[in-house]
């Protein structure tokens, strides 16, 4: 068997090469040609897998080690009878420290309390319903926007857009890009809405890029500057407005998702679904493949300050501006085409919150609640 990998998906070899042969090749230079001659491909979100890609192949099986779909043509899949996996909720945990860093970090340099904002979440599948459970443990004010949800569910729990977006301080998207129908995401913060953003407002967008219309924020920004974005998904990736990468408060390369625990668990993922395709027993395992965190725990005065503490421990495990620097270096190098793609190539180590220990000096009932909201595991020394 003959599985083609992109190159970004970590210890392929480990997983897959008791399955066949493993082939790496970067996901935005995949073609028809290079899939043909293979059993299985296993992509990310870079790679359109459409009619025109899979036709003529010997595939059997594609993975997205993913938790969206919208790059992949589910119909031609199915026209050509090739099983299909994606990995929901592998990432999810990251997206969220992501959140939870930049905001900290925005509030830090505003002088402003986290804790006395509403957050405004669109989207509450695997990232934003992970997220609202973070907020809710913190006892952060929140609201949730999610119509397919509230048509299941009933609307209990949920808003409407412009209500939430009249509502919220910090407004996060999390939804999956839909071109059509009657819950359709593309521009979902169209020219209108993004026109009656409160100023001071604090705009996350950490879903899909093509969720957001880029050039009405940048016209915005460009003529009054009092929105506060940080953007990890723009449209027309890698090739992204420069104009508006200019203007946002953080910029960083579609990485939010991007941490050593989540990658390998969409690795996992679909290592499973391939070898249930096939009738095979998965033989490699997660917990036996993980490589240990450089910091598995930190030790905190239980005296230590709510605020200081959460800073300290969450740019222990990730801080949002590493990656804005690094974007910025790449794009300097490269341009910001090939420096956006290559900085996701070479992405440093990061590991989740959940995977630090916090290790109060004595029982903080308060200061372990708020650490324990946020993600990470708190123990005292007195147990």
């Amino acid at each position: 068997m003959r599985i083609l990998v992109d190159e970004n998906v970590p210890l392929a070899e480990a997983f897959f090469g008791e399955l066949g042969e493993v082939t790496r090749q970067p996901g935005r230079e995949m073609t028809a040609a290079s899939v043909r001659d293979h059993d299985a491909l296993v992509v990310r979100s870079i790679t359109p897998v459409n009619a025109a890609l899979v036709a003529g192949s010997r595939l059997k099986f594609v993975g997205t080690c993913t938790i969206g779909t919208d790059h992949v043509e589910l119909a031609a899949l199915r026209e050509q009878g090739i099983g299909f996996a994606n990995a929901p909720g592998c990432n999810a945990e990251a997206v969220v420290d992501y959140v939870l860093s930049s905001l900290l970090l925005l509030c830090e340099r505003d002088g402003e309390d986290l804790f006395a904002k509403t957050v405004g979440i669109v989207g509450a599948g695997n990232v934003g319903g992970r997220l609202a459970a973070r907020l809710a443990a913190l006892g952060i004010s929140h609201l949730i926007c999610d119509p397919p949800r509230a048509e299941a569910e009933g609307d209990a729990g949920f808003v409407a857009l412009d209500t939430l977006i009249a509502r919220a301080d910090v407004i996060c998207l999390h939804t999956p890009l839909v071109a059509a129908g009657a819950h359709a995401t593309r521009h979902l913060l169209d020219r209108q809405r993004i026109a009656s953003l409160t100023p001071g407002t604090v705009l996350l967008n950490a879903g899909r890029g093509d969720c957001l219309d880029g050039g009405a924020l940048n016209e915005r920004l460009a003529r009054d500057a009092d929105l506060r974005c940080v953007l990890d998904v723009w449209e027309h990736e890698p090739g992204i407005d420069e104009a508006l990468y200019a203007r946002v408060d953080l910029a960083t390369p579609h990485i939010a998702g991007h941490s050593v625990d989540g990658k390998l668990r969409g690795t996992e993922m679909i290592y499973q679904a391939l070898s249930r395709q096939l009738g095979l027993p998965a033989r490699q395992s997660l917990a036996r493949l993980t490589p240990a965190p450089w910091l598995p725990r930190l030790v905190l005065d239980a005296a230590t300050p709510r605020d200081d503490a959460l800073r300290l421990c969450a740019r222990a495990c990730y801080d949002p501006r590493r990656d804005a620097m690094g974007l910025e270096r790449y794009r300097r190098r490269l341009g910001m085409a090939q420096g956006f793609d290559a900085y996701r190539r070479d992405y440093p180590v990061r590991r989740e919150f959940q995977t630090l220990e916090v290790a109060l000096t004595a029982a903080a009932p308060e200061l372990a609640a708020a650490l324990r909201g946020f993600g990470f595991c708190v123990t005292t020394l007195t147990e």
